[in-house]
C-alpha cells in the first residue's frame, strides 16, 4: 500500500504527532464542534514557535534506578525533532501543553540555564557526579542552532571540570567537537548517540525532523577519532518495524569506532500511547495489528510497563528474543568490554566563581 495514498488532507508532514490529545490536568478542552457555528474558529499555527521563562533551578536529579543517570541537565523543553515515541512528550503536560503536536512546535527555551548552572555548581555540597545532557529532550535540537545553550553549558563545564554524560540524535554536535575533544583529554566525559534504525523511509515517518542515520554514523566515527568516548543507544526498538536491523546497527557501529550500546523496547505511557496509535495506523495500516500485539507482548499484554527494571527492556518470549539477540552482537562486534568511568576528582569552582558566594 502506497502511505500517501492512505493520508488524509490533514496529515502534517515533518510532524510525528497527528493532533493534540487533551491534556490531563486540564478541565477544559477547547474542539471545533460544528462547521457552521457562530464562534470564529482560530487555526492552530503549525510552526514552531518558542517560549521564553524563568527556571528555579536546571539541574534535576534522577531517581529512577533504570535509566542509566543520575542527574540531568536540559535546556530546551519540548522537542522539534518530533519522535513519535518520545517519553518526554508527557512532561510538556506540566507546563500546560499538550503531550502531542504541541509538544514538538511549542518550545520551551531556558536562557537562563548557564547561570542556574553555575550556581548549582557553586554549591559546597556538590560532589561532581556525572551529568547527562538531554535526559529528557535533545540539547542539539534545531533551537540549539541558535540559541547555543547547550555550548554555553559545555563551556562551563570545562572550566569547572565537571563530568559530563551527553546524548544526542543530531549532527549539531559536531560544531562543538573543540570542547568535547578538551573535555575528553581530562576524561569528562562521553557521547551517546541514538540510532533505533538504519532505514531512512522509517526514519522520516517515525523521528520526521531528526538527521539522517549515515549523519548519526558520522557523529560516531567524527568523534570517535576525536578521542572522545562514543557509545549508540539502539533504543526504542520497536517490535515488528525496527527489531530486526540489531545486528546490521551493531556492526556498523562498531566500525565507526563505538565501544558501547545499549537498547530499549518502546513502551507508551500517558498520552504517548494515543498518539503512538494513531501515527501507527497512519503510516503502517497493514502491520498495524501485528506491532501494537507485539509491543503488548513485551509488556504483559499493556503497551506500557511502569516496573523498574523491566519497563525499558520488557519480557516476555518477544523481549528476550530481542534481549539475546542484543548480547550475541555486542559480544562478536565487542562492544561494552570495557566501561567508562569519569573523572570527578578534578572538579573545582573558580577563584573568581567562589567570590560570588
Amino acid at each position: 500500500m502506497n502511505l500517501d495514498d492512505n493520508k488524509s488532507e490533514s496529515y502534517f508532514k515533518g510532524r510525528g504527532a497527528q493532533f493534540n490529545p487533551h491534556n490531563r490536568f486540564e478541565k477544559n478542552d477547547y474542539v471545533k464542534a460544528h462547521e457552521e457555528g457562530i464562534d470564529e474558529w482560530e487555526e492552530e499555527d503549525h510552526k514552531t514557535s518558542f517560549i521564553f521563562g524563568k527556571s528555579k533551578s536546571i539541574v534535576n536529579k534522577v531517581d529512577s534506578p533504570d535509566v542509566g543517570m543520575a542527574y540531568s541537565l536540559n535546556p530546551y523543553q519540548g522537542c522539534e525533532h518530533g519522535c513519535t515515541y518520545c517519553y518526554a512528550r508527557n512532561a510538556h503536560e506540566y507546563w500546560g501543553f499538550s503531550a502531542g503536536l504541541d509538544f514538538e512546535r511549542k518550545i520551551i527555551v531556558k536562557t537562563d540555564a548557564p547561570a542556574l548552572f553555575k550556581k548549582f555548581l557553586g554549591k559546597k555540597s556538590w560532589n561532581a557526579a556525572t551529568i547527562s545532557l538531554s535526559g529528557n529532550t535533545d540539547c542539539y535540537q534545531p533551537a540549539e542552532r541558535k540559541f547555543r545553550i547547550t555550548r554555553q553549558l559545555l563551556e562551563i563545564a570545562l572550566e569547572y571540570r565537571q563530568p559530563i554524560g551527553m546524548i544526542t540524535k543530531n549532527a549539531l554536535i559536531l560544531r562543538d567537537i573543540d570542547i568535547l575533544s578538551e573535555m575528553a583529554k581530562l576524561n569528562l566525559c562521553m557521547v551517546y548517540v541514538s540510532i533505533n534504525s538504519l532505514n531512512e523511509k522509517l526514519r522520516q515517518k517515525m523521528e520526521p525532523r531528526t538527521t539522517t542515520a549515515k549523519q548519526r554514523l558520522k557523529i560516531v566515527e567524527d568523534l570517535s577519532k576525536a578521542g572522545i568516548p562514543m557509545g549508540v543507544m539502539v533504543a526504542p526498538l520497536v517490535p515488528g518495524l525496527s527489531d530486526h536491523e540489531i545486528p546490521a546497527i551493531l556492526k556498523t557501529i562498531a566500525s565507526c569506532g563505538a565501544t558501547a550500546a545499549g537498547y530499549t523496547i518502546v513502551r507508551l505511557n500517558g498520552a504517548i500511547g494515543g498518539i503512538f496509535e494513531d501515527w501507527l495506523r497512519k503510516n503502517y495500516p497493514d502491520r498495524f495489528e501485528k506491532v501494537w500485539h507485539m509491543i503488548q507482548s513485551c509488556h504483559g499484554g499493556n503497551v506500557n510497563d511502569s516496573r523498574f527494571g523491566d519497563r525499558m527492556k520488557g519480557d516476555g518470549n518477544i523481549a528476550q528474543m530481542i534481549r539475546d539477540t542484543f548480547k550475541l552482537h555486542c559480544r562478536i562486534n565487542h562492544l561494552n568490554e570495557k566501561k567508562t568511568e569519569l573523572d570527578s576528582s578534578l572538579f573545582k569552582v573558580p577563584e573568581a566563581q567562589l567570590r560570588l558566594f
